[in-house]
């Protein structure tokens, strides 16, 4: 669900924050050498919707031509159709699901983004965000770059066409040495299919084997919704390069450990993907023992928020033996169109999505157990919610640390004066949400639900700035001062 609207600065726009979720990131599949490409990319979109229901795309290529679908919404609304997917000829296609973290949400934004380059088409579809976009993109345009969308991915369709490398797997790792931040991308030529991670490997991909057929996907889930093998994930900073030759890998940045987003296990890929070698239910399941062991409480039931504290609830109740019972019932019907319109339908909040089963929280004390805090508004309301129900206590315990830094790789997070952690000791949170307590689980707590002892801290094995406010790589465009905006044109829906 992403918000409307934005802050344009320099021709690239960055999203307002409206509520209080982390906003996926995006997802990204692609299938190379397979007779119904089209199709199993849509498939493959649809496993990866958790990660952006804004709009989605395809490209297709068949031998002659590139066919590209670009629809605002979800992949069942646009992908489903024959007549959609007959029209995205060849047996290769590169898909995207987007939220939008840099870019309004626009058509013109919608990935895969294609060009024309002297080698053939290029297309690109990107999940992650590039930290000195804004800089790229003053470069370019100074030098005579005409950029026709507001997406930092645009910026590396500029690199690759203005390489002077001969090949165009060259070119792109020209083009890829430039950026910085974080990006998983799938890339679509005449001939080839092509993969890469960022460096440290912040943002995931990971390749699959379909018969004769290469997947690469954002997700494992992506690979099982088409059947096919899951192989091994793409290597930070590895770039593989698909073709009917088959695959074969680069390696153009200097060797480093890997620091992947340490959010993917605790909010952002579904519960049954596999990450790092371990099924993220699991993983969460076990952030609830931590929690349960660092935080216990004398309670009568603990009550997930649903749907993503289900897992670590599951693992609190029974680290402490506390019984579980689906105490709030969530609506999953309500889209954005029937909130938006009324002002009086916008003041029930909560209530739309949420409902109290009361009749397991009438004169209980409850646990209630979520997977991250933002701003806090929904926490509130969701403890008046129970103790409208007749609860007797409320126990508010989140399975992850609190949020105190911005994200600047592809989470849609608000600034550090609106994050409620950055702003507000544990007493003065838990009163302002209303609860009997509060509690987080620990950085160490998290690493040892993955499988660690602790976070190395002269090494740390996560990107997890936005509980540390330790960022792995420069952050170009927001430690140096903002020019004038460039991007003139304001589009209507």
């Amino acid at each position: 669900m992403a918000q409307q609207g934005g802050v344009t600065v320099d021709g690239l726009t960055i999203t307002r924050y409206d509520d209080d979720r982390l906003r996926e990131e995006c997802g990204v599949f692609g299938i190379f050498d397979h007779p119904d490409a089209a199709a199993m990319t849509a498939l493959g979109l649809h496993a990866l919707q958790h990660r952006g229901q804004e709009a989605s795309g395809i490209c297709s290529y068949d031998g002659r031509n590139f066919h590209s679908e670009r629809r605002m919404g979800l992949v069942g609304d646009s992908f489903s159709k024959a007549d959609v997917l007959t029209r995205l000829k060849g047996r290769m296609a590169i898909g995207h699901d987007r939220y939008s973290t840099t870019g309004d949400p626009l058509i013109r934004n919608v990935q895969p983004l294609f060009a024309d380059i002297d080698t053939g088409g290029f297309a690109v579809a990107h999940n992650g965000n590039l930290t000195n976009a804004l800089t790229l993109r003053r470069e370019l345009i100074s030098s005579g770059a005409i950029c026709q969308s507001t997406s930092d991915t645009e910026v590396i369709l500029h690199l690759l066409s203005r390489s002077k490398k001969r090949r165009i797997v060259e070119r792109f790792i020209d083009a890829i040495r430039q950026i910085e931040g974080s990006y998983a991308l799938v890339c679509l030529t005449n001939d080839m299919m092509i993969g890469a991670r960022d460096p440290i490997g912040i943002r995931p991909l990971v390749i699959g084997r379909l018969g004769t057929s290469y997947v690469l996907a954002s997700e494992t889930c992506a690979l099982d919704i088409v059947g096919a093998e899951f192989l091994r994930a793409v290597e930070n900073g590895e770039v593989v390069v698909i073709t009917d030759e088959g695959l074969e890998s680069h390696r153009p940045f200097p060797m480093r450990p890997a620091r992947p987003c340490i959010f993917e296990y605790i909010y952002f890929a579904r519960p049954d993907s596999i990450v790092g070698g371990q099924t993220v239910y699991d993983i969460r399941k076990r952030m609830g023992v931590e929690l349960a062991r660092e935080a216990p409480v004398n309670a009568d039931v603990v009550v997930p928020i649903p749907d993503s504290g289900v897992p670590a609830a599951i693992g609190f109740s029974q680290q402490s033996a506390v019984p579980f019972e689906l105490g709030i019932i969530r609506n999953h019907y309500v889209g954005r169109t029937f909130i938006e319109p009324e002002q009086r339908i916008r003041q029930l909040g909560v209530k739309l999505k949420h409902s109290a089963n009361s009749g397991v929280i009438r004169g209980q004390s409850v646990v209630l157990i979520d997977d991250s805090v933002v701003r806090g508004t929904t926490s509130k309301k969701i403890v008046q919610l129970i103790r409208d129900a007749g609860a007797r206590e409320v126990h508010m315990r989140i399975s992850s640390p609190p949020i105190t830094h911005p994200d600047y790789y592809g989470i849609d997070t608000p600034s550090k004066k609106d994050l409620l952690a950055a702003n507000m000791s544990l007493e003065e949170m838990r009163a302002f949400m209303g609860a009997d307590s509060l509690a987080f689980l620990s950085v160490n707590g998290i690493y040892r639900a993955i499988g660690l002892d602790q976070r190395d801290e002269r090494a740390p094995q996560f990107t997890d700035h936005c509980f540390t406010g330790d960022y792995p790589t420069n952050l170009t465009d927001h430690d140096g001062a903002i020019p004038r905006q460039l991007s003139l044109l304001a589009e209507v829906g």
